[in-house]
């Protein structure tokens, strides 16, 4: 199909992967955003879903959040559960990171599958978090379908855009700070920055969206999507600081202020 000329010029070749990104971001404009935030007690994982799950537990401290092809996440999750693993066997369970995960496993194979033209992209952005021990000690690491991985300080998100993206960062920045926030303050924090990386993605050039139109937005969304918080809680007994709270725990913090139509 391509005759291998495409491989022997230059300018083809970068027109060929320009392609390729317009694809794989038109693919992802659908995907519903996910927030990490770093609060008091660890971090929460938030984000919005219709039947298939999107945040998962990688390794004991480690957390996963995705946004686009079921495959595409289930490829990178598998390969970073696997690398996990055998990491913590051959090494020690301590130098199983976010870093080494994105750094030596999760970034070369999405580059390579993303520059390799007779493969198909993976159409997927992670988000990996690792509780710490105190605040400061999180690690929020973001890792886009052509291999570029990035770290940010306190909270992260994924995105349909990078508008939404910026519009997502800077609310959570202005309504902190969270480093004594309990999980009743940074969950609806979370959500209320999802519904900006929603609502901003809609309408890029709209004024920025004000609570009651976040409320708003969310209530709405609640009606037919599932509400998706997970936690890593830093106190937790044991190995594990992974935790997916139940439709009535997510209830508990959100009816009040949302009412009855979250689930």
């Amino acid at each position: 199909m391509w005759g291998g000329g495409v491989f022997e010029e230059p300018y083809r070749w970068t027109e060929a992967v320009g392609n390729r990104r317009a694809y794989v971001d038109a693919q992802l404009a659908q995907g519903s955003p996910v927030v990490a935030l770093s609060y008091r007690d660890g971090v929460v994982l938030a984000t919005f879903q219709r039947g298939i799950p999107k945040l998962y537990e990688v390794y004991d401290r480690i957390a996963l959040g995705g946004v686009g092809h079921p495959a595409d996440l289930e490829a990178l999750r598998a390969a970073a559960l696997d690398m996990a693993h055998v990491e913590g066997f051959n090494r020690s369970p301590a130098d199983v990171t976010a870093m080494r995960l994105i750094k030596y496993g999760l970034a070369p194979l999405a580059k390579r599958a993303y520059e390799e033209l007779f493969r198909a992209p993976l159409i997927a952005r992670v988000l990996l978090a690792q509780v710490g021990a105190r605040w400061g000690q999180d690690v929020l690491m973001t890792l886009d379908y052509d291999g570029t991985f990035e770290e940010t300080v306190g909270r992260a998100v994924l995105a349909a855009s990078d508008p939404s993206r910026r519009a997502m960062l800077a609310h959570l920045d202005g309504a902190g700070p969270w480093q004594e926030a309990p999980l009743a303050a940074a969950l609806p924090a979370a959500l209320r920055a999802w519904a900006v990386g929603e609502l901003v993605h809609a309408a890029p050039e709209a004024p920025a969206p004000d609570d009651a139109r976040l409320t708003q937005h969310l209530q709405a969304c609640g009606v037919d999507r599932r509400i998706e918080v997970a936690v890593l809680d830093r106190g937790a007994a044991g190995t594990s600081k992974y935790r997916s709270l139940t439709a009535n725990e997510v209830s508990e913090f959100l009816v009040p202020w949302l009412g009855a139509a979250v689930r």
